[in-house]
């Protein structure tokens, strides 16, 4: 019974197991066949898509080829017309070549019978010179006869009339140049001195001549004279400058010829105002102090000078002079001021002449140097400034260009005319001197009525802001002998009838000239 139930469940589990695999089985029939139906399905479907895009393909390619044909055509039809146009232009080309040939042709037929004429009429030519040539022979011996010289004899006279007729037309032609190159030279200097104006502007600064301190009220002059008089006197007595105490309200007037002592008076007195200790040894201890700090602005003054040129190598005594000039005026222009313009103008003028700029403003610098001691030295003060600056190393030119400024000497060089045209811009500008108007024009006209009064004068000039007088004398009144004493009975009138700082120079020219008239 056991076993009949073991086999039983055996056989159902193998009938279960049978069971199983057949539904397997059927379940992957079933697969296959759905495999199957949609791959047959997708082979259709791309079929028909092969199909549907070979079709359109073609008829791409159709449409290109369809394209390519026309573009083609077109392409043939437009080289087609331009192998046209080519033969049609050779043609055209080949007829002017062939009607040039013929022109050719023509040309040279008739230039043949050109030469063939010209061979004949050479010929002839030849024949015609041999008869001239003895004909000319038969003529110059017929002229050597009857002028009674040979041929080179006749050439050589005919040579020396044409030479002194060139010589003649050379002297014309060089006037004329030389006429053109002082105009054009007249130009330029012109057109250079506008340049160095335009170039430098400076301040107008004008001093006076003499000193006036202020002071706090009219009690301060008892102070300051002193008792007896001490304090003035001592005062006077160190600085070497005259205290001129009036009646002008709260002021003492400085008077003295040498610049640089009223400074050290001026100063010296506005210390012993300030302090308000004034007796005789106070004043000496001031003055020592402050000469020794006018000395130190001084150097300072001139150093700076120097610095503004950029000039080097100037020796300190020249250094000192230069800021001397600083206390010093000149028709009420300051010297230094007016040396360190005249600098700069110089160096300026020299820049457009392509000159050396350093050693024109050197020059400048210097050029009145001699108004530091012209007070204690007699004679012109550029004779003076030449000698200082010789003494102390400057160079030939410098120390020729400083006496020839106001033409003591001769001007040899360009630098010393540079030096002259700057010291009359520096001078002459407006405002650079401070000078009445009417006293300056009546100082001038006495200097021309003084000349025009000696007999043989024709005419005088002023010149140089009445620095120089220009005489003109008759040749036929005055003779070469006279001049000279000319000159120095005006000078000494000058001197006897008129006030004025510095020198006049008195320049007499006797000129004679011939004049001829050439008339046709």
């Amino acid at each position: 019974m056991i076993l009949l139930s073991i086999m039983c469940g055996v056989a159902g589990f193998a009938i279960g197991v049978i069971a199983f695999l057949c539904f397997r089985k059927y379940r992957i029939d079933r697969k296959i066949q759905s495999a199957q139906y949609e791959a047959t399905q997708i082979i259709q479907k791309a079929q028909q898509q092969a199909d549907t895009s070979l079709k359109e393909a073609d008829i791409i390619v159709k449409d290109k080829l369809l394209k390519m044909q026309e573009r083609f055509e077109e392409e043939t039809k437009e080289v087609r017309f331009e192998a046209k146009q080519l033969r049609e232009r050779l043609l055209q080309k080949e007829e002017q070549v062939d009607k040039k040939i013929e022109l050719q042709e023509r040309k040279r037929s008739e230039l043949e019978k050109i030469e063939s004429n010209l061979q004949v009429k050479e010929k002839e030519l030849t024949d015609a010179k041999m008869k001239y040539e003895e004909l000319l022979q038969q003529q110059k011996q017929q002229l050597e006869h009857i002028s009674g010289m040979t041929a080179e004899e006749a050439k050589a006279s005919l040579l020396q009339i044409m030479e002194d007729e060139a010589r003649h037309e050379a002297v014309k032609i060089a006037r004329k140049i030389e006429a053109d190159a002082v105009e054009d030279a007249d130009k330029k200097a012109k057109k250079i001195i506008v340049t160095a104006i335009q170039r430098y502007a400076a301040d107008c600064v004008s001093e006076r001549t003499v000193s006036v301190v202020g002071l706090p009220n009219d009690e301060m002059k008892g102070r300051i004279i002193g008792r007896e008089g001490r304090n003035i006197r001592a005062l006077e007595a160190a600085t070497g400058i005259d205290l001129i105490i009036d009646d002008t309200p709260e002021a003492v007037v400085l008077s003295g010829f040498n610049p640089v002592r009223r400074e050290i008076a001026r100063q010296t007195l506005d210390q012993l105002i300030a302090d308000g200790r004034i007796h005789p040894a106070r004043i000496e201890d001031v003055v020592k102090k402050v000469t020794q700090e006018v000395n130190q602005e001084m150097k300072e003054a001139g150093e700076q000078a120097a610095f503004d040129l950029s000039i080097q190598g100037l020796h300190p005594e020249l250094i000192k002079y230069l800021g001397r000039l600083k206390f010093r005026t000149s028709y009420g222009q300051n010297v230094l001021r007016h040396s360190l313009e005249v600098g700069f103008l110089a160096g300026i003028m020299a820049a457009e002449l392509g000159l050396n700029q350093k050693l024109a403003r050197r020059m400048g610098l210097l050029h009145d140097l001699g108004k530091a001691v012209d007070h204690e030295i007699e004679g012109p003060h550029a004779l003076i400034g030449a000698k200082l600056a010789k003494r102390h190393g400057e160079s030939a030119k410098v120390v020729h260009a400083i006496s020839a400024h106001h033409e003591d000497i001769p001007p040899n060089t360009v630098y010393a005319f540079l030096v002259q045209a700057a010291d009359c811009l520096s001078g002459a500008r407006p405002g650079a001197r401070r000078e009445i108007l009417e006293s300056y024009i009546k100082r001038i006209e006495d200097l021309e009525n003084i000349a025009n009064s000696y007999d043989g004068v024709s005419n005088s000039y002023a010149i140089q802001a009445g620095r120089e007088v220009r005489v003109i004398v008759e040749s036929t009144r005055v003779n070469e002998n006279e001049i000279s004493l000319l000159s120095k009975n005006i000078a000494k009138q000058i001197e006897e009838s008129l006030v004025f700082p510095g020198q006049i120079r008195v320049t007499v020219i006797r000129e004679t000239r011939a004049v001829e008239y050439a008339n046709r």
